[in-house]
């Protein structure tokens, strides 16, 4: 009994330790890598603990294998978009414009239930208040309401508001991302002349943000935001 006491407090300390290095998440934000080392973690734990008459190194080593394995993904996944995506996938736009994207709810293989119990959950309980609904790569659903629809809403104080639509990502860490910029109702080219006229160029860029109306935001590697 002692023993196995010993062995369970051991994995607690190992695991707790791992899920430290891996980094601050709530379960609900893990990425795809990063729940798959979640759940492997638990079962190769439940197999030391269950079978004593193995040494508890056998758990260790390839617990500590997969930590490694996934603080390297994620800092090649960092330094590479097209790695991350490959990974993790890309966000998908569900409501665009106040209309639901059919096609995309049939990729994600949502229904229109889960889809509202999401929008619920958002607060709002009606499709007329959303203006662009995302489903992000951790499967959580991000929306943007309508101006009007805002919380203090616009309509009840008789502001008629600036929609600046969507905004979006388009530069990460000197990376173009081309799907952004089709969010945003932009392009290359427009971005590309957004830069010459700052006197940049996207490799010196870390954060660079555009919405629908051509509006932008540079944040350059080493600037604060």
């Amino acid at each position: 009994m002692f023993i196995a006491i010993i062995r369970t407090a051991l994995l607690y300390l190992v695991i707790l330790a791992s899920v430290r290095l891996m980094g601050k998440r709530q379960i609900s934000d893990l990425q795809t890598s990063e729940l798959v080392v979640t759940m492997l973690l638990s079962d190769i734990a439940s197999i030391a603990l269950e079978n004593t008459s193995k040494p508890l190194l056998s758990g260790f080593v390839p617990m500590t294998v997969l930590v490694i394995s996934e603080i390297l993904l994620s800092a090649v996944m960092i330094k590479s978009p097209l790695f991350r995506k490959l990974v993790c996938g890309r966000p998908i736009v569900v409501i665009s414009k106040g209309k639901i994207v059919q096609t995309e709810l049939k990729r994600l293989r949502m229904s229109i239930d889960e889809l509202w119990e999401e929008l619920r959950s958002k607060d709002v309980f009606s499709l007329d208040d959303v203006y662009y609904a995302i489903v992000e790569t951790n499967g959580t659903l991000s929306v943007l309401k309508k101006p009007e629809k805002d919380t203090v809403t616009n309509g009840d104080m008789n502001i008629k508001a600036d929609k600046g639509g969507l905004e979006t990502l388009v530069i990460s860490d000197g990376s173009i991302s081309e799907f952004s910029l089709r969010l945003c109702g932009s392009d290359k080219n427009k971005l590309f002349n957004i830069l010459k006229k700052e006197k940049t160029n996207a490799a010196d860029i870390f954060v660079m943000t555009m919405n629908e109306k051509g509006g932008y935001k540079i944040i350059k590697k080493g600037d604060t935001l």
